[in-house]
């Protein structure tokens, strides 16, 4: 089953890091990744563009900026192949050991079939 692990951060903290910072933080990240695709595990992985430059459809109208205003902002995501719910939380945990103020939301995904109901959780 395929699950989205969604990288939220405070957008303000991660633009405040010097570039040796975020590479430092980057290479580490890539240790993860390349265990992860070394198992055949990880899909697409996205690192987002600042939400300066994210815009929001709503009711037909275009709007500046992201949809919610939060502390922390979704910054980038990872889709991986994990057997179990379990699986998906393990691989987000390192991603987590390694960036250990990010926060990580595992959510599954579904193919998007148009006129099927999403399933309850229960």
């Amino acid at each position: 089953m395929l699950y989205a692990i969604l990288a939220y951060h405070v957008e303000d903290v991660v633009l405040s890091w010097s570039d040796e910072e975020d590479k430092a933080l980057m290479g580490s990240l890539d240790q993860v990744h390349e265990r992860l695709a070394e198992a055949k595990k990880l899909g697409p992985a996205a690192r987002l563009d600042a939400t300066a430059t994210a815009c929001t459809l709503r009711d037909g109208i275009v709007t500046d900026g992201p949809f919610a205003e939060t502390k922390e902002q979704l910054l980038g995501f990872y889709v991986v192949d994990c057997a179990t719910r379990d699986e998906a939380v393990a691989a987000a945990r390192d991603l987590q050991r390694v960036n250990k103020t990010a926060v990580y939301e595992i959510r599954p995904v579904r193919r998007y079939l148009p006129r099927t109901a999403i399933s309850k959780a229960g």
